[in-house]
């Protein structure tokens, strides 16, 4: 099947870019950016715009640098970018692994950082882990510019915060900091395929040995990533045992009020991995805390 007609542009700028969305506001218009998700939708009709605004043009949008304790990534940056780069590796290696899972190299060289997180897929890695890592989202619109906390920003399935005259513009991601302990894991058929669950942590050890921070995500079992508070509080404040570990399990899997269920996997088998990426997920992350244990991706 070949895509219904449309219109197209493809702006050198980013004030091109907004300029061309609020003239078409009153119509059907989406963005375009490494084309990944969108192409499919279009070539099945599932979606239809009217227009199409493609960032491919806007330079600016395409850069990976050190900002403070945030690392700062433009929109239109490749995951095969950011796989290949140093700072990346050295600064937060759970986005390192995270990028590693997604897809094959044909895919990583063609799809975006910014489409990933603007898609919001449930199965999506980017997703899950800005939610794990406390990243920040920017936009620009006609109104300015502004900064969304990821928690804010994925809203529900395939749902964000972006208002249709806003652009995805960066990302922006905490650097590793010393003595916390990452993971991200997922469970695919085979490597590429979509997730049919999966998980992000990082967690910090007092000086007594409990936790005293945690952030746990689980992803592609649900309608959107989801933040588990309720585990976070239980760990909070314990010390790590393998009772622990099976206890935050069985309430992860009792946390999804609505498992996800198709073709790929039922909504009880993935209710299950939800439990057993939990377990997995906060023991190589506990284990990463230790010194002299493996903090690279």
């Amino acid at each position: 099947m070949k895509p219904a007609q449309f219109e197209f542009a493809a702006p050198d700028t980013l004030t091109e870019a907004i300029s061309l969305l609020q003239q078409h506001e009153e119509g059907d218009v989406k963005i375009i950016a490494g084309g990944q998700s969108l192409l499919p939708l279009l070539s099945m009709r599932m979606a239809r715009p009217e227009f199409l605004v493609d960032l491919n043009r806007i330079a600016e949008l395409r850069y990976i640098r050190l900002e403070g304790d945030w690392l700062a990534i433009g929109a239109m940056t490749s995951k095969r970018d950011v796989e290949r780069s140093e700072l990346v590796r050295e600064r937060q290696p759970a986005l390192l692994a995270a990028t590693q899972l997604v897809g094959h190299q044909q895919i990583r060289n063609r799809g975006t950082v910014g489409g990933s997180m603007a898609h919001a897929d449930p199965a999506a890695e980017y997703p899950a882990l800005a939610l794990a890592l406390g990243a920040e989202l920017q936009a620009v619109g006609p109104a300015g510019e502004r900064r969304i906390a990821a928690e804010d920003f994925f809203q529900s399935y395939l749902m964000t915060a972006l208002e249709p005259t806003e652009v995805l513009t960066e990302v922006r991601i905490p650097v590793l900091e010393p003595a916390t302990g990452w993971s991200f894991l997922e469970v695919a058929r085979r490597h590429g395929d979509f997730a049919l669950g999966g998980a992000a942590a990082t967690v910090r050890l007092d000086s007594k040995g409990d936790f005293s921070d945690v952030r746990l995500v689980l992803f592609g079992v649900s309608a959107a990533s989801l933040r588990l508070r309720e585990v976070e509080q239980l760990l909070t404040g314990q010390p790590p045992s393998e009772t622990l570990f099976r206890e935050a399990g069985d309430r992860a899997s009792q946390g999804i009020e609505d498992p996800l269920s198709d073709v790929h996997a039922s909504a009880e088998y993935r209710r299950h991995l939800a439990g057993v990426l939990t377990i997995r997920a906060l023991e190589e992350a506990t284990r990463r805390t230790g010194p002299g244990e493996e903090t690279t991706a």
